[in-house]
């Protein structure tokens, strides 16, 4: 064999794009020497990003964990002692069963997040432990509640266009969407949009690089999207541009969204936007005036109070304006739903289902849990929620409880790692067997493991179902092997798919790789027809305290001087994932009037400090001053460590756990903040 050699895999890493990866490696040391793209995925068309290209430094990093531990001192500490597989496996099961005995499965609670793991590695071996335990379930509402919430509601998840049918399109209008920090195959579609003559709007707070390419660029206050889409909506009725043919053949309610938009004239959405009534104007023309026009749905809009009703709005607007049935229009939001897979396992429950627990209050159960039964042994795996979820403060008074028992099953020593009881090595996705689908690109494929696992990491599948032997309810029947979950999941597949995975090759969904919307695919209502104004998401919305879908609230903190805190993604990181390799300390970027008025300079440190009513954290950072944001915004990433700012406190220690009007997500960008000069 020589020196080194490529394998080629799919990343299954939480992004749209999925690219497929060629990994040289040295087999000999069972070492990654180079991470690089591969032609499998059209799409991404062998390029990587950044990213993924230093993988091999979280496989074989100073971080990395190769063997079970307990710890050795107080929680926090980081302080831990090397422990047999044995050991570790058998301590987790007897508490696991103890806790279910003494106090009820509903005690136990994992906590999660899949959006970087497969069909096999996530929601198999793992569902059919807790299920079977009674334990509490996961509402994994941290991202994409709302957008998929509003998606499944107007249009049961219609498959959206795809990536290469960009070009196609003669106005590109992203929205809440930074395809240069995240899904950067996107972007070469749009410039080649451009090259041919296509407009390009970005609807962002923040002068993001496409926005700086943009033909117009509107720079909404963060949590105003919803004022912003119903004024168009509104605009495009009262000129006549509303496609009224298509509104009567193929929707539900659109003579109701067009009464609830009456109240946005461009004047007010401009006033309370932060807009100019001439730019609103221009994108109305524009959106009117082009075909195709298509619309990218973002996340951003999502992660506020009136998260679920702006994204619904935004799915509505290609309705409105009659811009589906050709190429290149319509919108692109997630396509998950192209493939629309069952469960690979029993996930039956005997009788009445266990407490479903929104992870975004995970901190608020973890501490005050009121009349709800107390968790005493949390399940961590697949995330790090010390560093991603609201309420810091709460997650980590959380975590330093000494009748908390504690799991964190992860591949690096995590900040939420620190607080565990026990620690377990988790292979990471060039270790490991996996198949992903992709919620960007039309493809699926194999994730096939390029080096043995390091030191004595052990996936998903084969510690859960461990478990489930040790605390005695796996069934003869259950799969208990990544090759066996890969059966049940190809009986799922088209005819050719096996044959297609194992020549190495990607395979496309049913509906084919370049859907037209309306054409080649359609909604999966019950009536197929799109739902404007749907019955269950209006019941939803006022439920969760809005006077109805597409009801705008006010921040109840505007007002008072605070600058609104964003928490975007960064180039440098999944959420949190690979934070651990980046040295440099984190910078929040101010606009120059709002830097001006504090007497901040670039450079300076800075307090954030938290300006709602029940929440008392702050974070020192450096200021960055520059036109990176609109005035009256502060943008500090998210996910990072406790080791990028000076005194180890993230943003999400400002983010309040309220949640959006539909899904329960989260609302990091309703945090308001007072900032001021450290020294």
């Amino acid at each position: 064999m020589p020196a080194d050699h490529v394998v080629h895999t799919l990343c299954p890493l939480d992004c749209p794009d999925t690219c497929s990866v060629a990994v040289r490696v040295d087999p000999d040391a069972g070492r990654v020497l180079k991470l690089d793209g591969d032609t499998r995925n059209p799409v991404t068309a062998g390029t990587i990003c950044g990213k993924v290209r230093r993988f091999d430094h979280i496989v074989h990093g100073d971080d990395r964990l190769t063997h079970p531990e307990v710890r050795s001192g107080p929680k926090g500490s980081g302080k831990f002692r090397r422990v047999s597989w044995d050991e570790a496996l058998d301590s987790i099961a007897r508490r696991l069963r103890e806790n279910a005995a003494t106090y009820g499965g509903e005690s136990i609670l994992p906590l999660a997040y899949g959006g970087s793991n497969g069909l096999l590695s996530d929601g198999t071996t793992d569902e059919l432990l807790f299920r079977r335990l009674g334990a509490s379930r996961l509402a994994r509402t941290v991202c994409a509640a709302a957008v998929g919430r509003a998606h499944v509601g107007l249009y049961g998840k219609m498959p959206g266009v795809a990536y290469d049918d960009v070009p196609e399109a003669r106005l590109v209008v992203l929205w809440g969407a930074n395809p240069s920090d995240s899904g950067i195959h996107l972007v070469p579609q749009i410039l080649e949009a451009q090259r041919r003559g296509a407009a390009l709007v970005v609807v962002d707070p923040r002068r993001t690089p496409l926005a700086r390419k943009a033909d117009l660029h509107l720079p909404v206050r963060p949590g105003t999207d919803l004022p912003l889409a119903l004024a168009v909506t509104h605009r495009l009725f009262e000129t006549d541009d509303a496609d009224l043919e298509f509104l009567r053949r193929e929707t539900v309610g659109w003579q109701e969204l067009r009464t609830r938009a009456a109240a946005w004239t461009v004047e007010r959405a401009a006033a309370v936007c932060g807009l100019d009534t001439d730019d609103i104007e221009r994108f109305v023309r524009l959106y009117a005036e082009s075909s195709p026009a298509l619309l990218r749905i973002g996340w951003g809009q999502e992660r506020n109070r009136n998260g679920g009703s702006a994204s619904a709005a935004l799915f509505a607007l290609p309705a409105v304006g009659g811009k589906f049935g050709v190429r290149g229009g319509g919108y692109l939001s997630s396509n998950s739903g192209s493939w629309m897979p069952g469960s690979l396992v029993d996930d039956a429950t005997d009788g009445p289902l266990p407490r479903l627990v929104n992870m975004n209050r995970i901190g608020r159960l973890l501490t005050d849990p009121g009349d709800e039964p107390p968790v005493r042994c949390l399940f961590v795996y697949n995330c790090n929620p010390l560093q991603t979820l609201p309420r810091q403060d709460l997650m980590r008074r959380g975590l330093e409880r000494e009748d908390l028992f504690t799991v964190v099953f992860d591949p690096v020593l995590t900040d939420t790692a620190r607080y565990a009881d026990v620690v377990l090595p988790a292979t990471t996705f060039l270790e490991q067997r996996d198949l992903r689908r992709a919620y960007g690109a039309y493809v699926i494929g194999d994730v096939v493991p390029a080096i043995p696992p390091v030191g004595e990491a052990r996936s998903n599948v084969d510690v859960f179902a461990e478990l489930c032997r040790r605390c005695d309810v796996l069934r003869d029947d259950d799969p208990t092997t990544a090759e066996e979950l890969r059966e049940r999941a190809l009986a799922q597949l088209p005819a050719d798919a096996r044959a297609r995975l194992d020549a190495g090759e990607v395979v496309t969904p049913p509906c084919g790789a370049h859907p037209v919307q309306m054409v080649d695919v359609r909604p999966r209502t019950d009536d197929g027809k799109i739902h404007l104004v749907p019955a269950a998401l209006d019941t939803e919305a006022r439920a969760a305290g809005s006077d109805g879908l597409y009801a705008y609230r006010e921040a109840e903190a505007d007002g008072n001087g605070a600058l609104t805190l964003i928490s975007p993604a960064s180039r440098q990181a999944i959420s949190s994932s690979l934070y651990n390799l980046v040295e440099a300390d984190a910078v929040v970027d101010l606009h120059p009037d709002d830097a001006a008025s504090r007497g901040i300079a670039s450079g300076d440190l800075v307090r954030l400090v938290a300006a709602l009513d029940d929440l008392d954290g702050e974070v020192e950072v450096r200021a960055r001053v520059g036109d990176l944001v609109r005035p009256g915004v502060a943008a500090l990433p998210k996910g990072l460590w406790a080791r990028h700012t000076r005194n180890g406190v993230s943003a999400n220690a400002l983010a309040p756990d309220t949640l959006t009007d539909l899904g329960g997500g989260a609302c990091f960008n309703d945090a308001r903040v007072r900032v001021e000069r450290a020294g």
